[in-house]
């Protein structure tokens, strides 16, 4: 069997909970801050947050579970990434601006995401809003017109690092408990060995899984991950 590199999108509901940080604690400690926990309110910076790391590193979860977060908080937050073919004007109701994959911005996103930190900094209102982004590179390399790329290194700067195999055994482990569904170690073995190896690719292999076995009314085995492949 040949090997598999999912094109994924998103896993459902990622969570800042749901982030298996590993060498990422730093990282995932700030962001916890950043939105606040339990009944404590946000300690946003007044300057931006900037993650960066190779795909699969955890960026887009971390980003998209900040966005929930404050979402669920009853704030209004501008989302961006390369997607968004025509971005939306600041908006001064926002209480945040998220932008990922900021070094595959357009002209005109590159313009827009500019003029989202100027706002979000030095907005009208005197009230300034958090700004979080991310990006594969570190600030200085971003292929980015140069204003951006300045202001994205101004702040606090985390580079997220890949789980190794240990730690990318424990995520599936976690997340098929969360699931409420055993996934044994000979499973785990193939997945890690047949698949591409990146965790949001594993993730969505799993999530695949989860919904076939659903599906059939049968456990997650061998048979049943070779079974789902051939029904594709």
């Amino acid at each position: 069997m040949k090997q598999l590199a999912l094109d994924i999108g998103l896993a459902t509901g990622p969570t800042l909970a749901r982030f298996f940080a590993g060498p990422n604690e730093a990282a995932l400690q700030h962001l916890r801050l950043w939105v606040g926990e339990g009944h404590q309110p946000g300690t946003r910076s007044p300057v931006p947050t900037y993650l960066w790391g190779e795909a699969g590193s955890g960026k887009t979860h971390l980003l998209r579970a900040v966005h929930q977060a404050l979402g669920d908080q009853g704030a209004s937050v501008g989302w961006l990434d390369a997607s968004v073919a025509a971005p939306a004007e600041f908006d001064e109701r926002w209480t945040a601006v998220v932008m990922d994959d900021v070094h595959l911005y357009s002209t005109a996103q590159q313009a827009m995401a500019f003029n989202w930190f100027v706002n979000a900094i030095s907005p009208a209102s005197g009230m300034p809003r958090g700004v979080l982004a991310a990006g594969n590179l570190p600030p200085a390399d971003l292929p980015l017109r140069d204003d951006l790329r300045t202001r994205l290194g101004w702040g606090h700067v985390f580079q997220l690092q890949l789980l190794d195999e240990t730690a990318r055994r424990a995520v599936l482990r976690q997340e098929a408990d969360a699931r409420g569904v055993f996934l044994g170690d000979e499973v785990m073995d193939f997945m890690l060995n047949r698949f591409s190896r990146d965790l949001g690719s594993l993730m969505q292999l799993l999530d695949q899984l989860d919904a076939y076995a659903l599906r059939t009314q049968r456990a997650i085995t061998i048979p049943l991950l070779k079974a789902m492949l051939e029904s594709e």
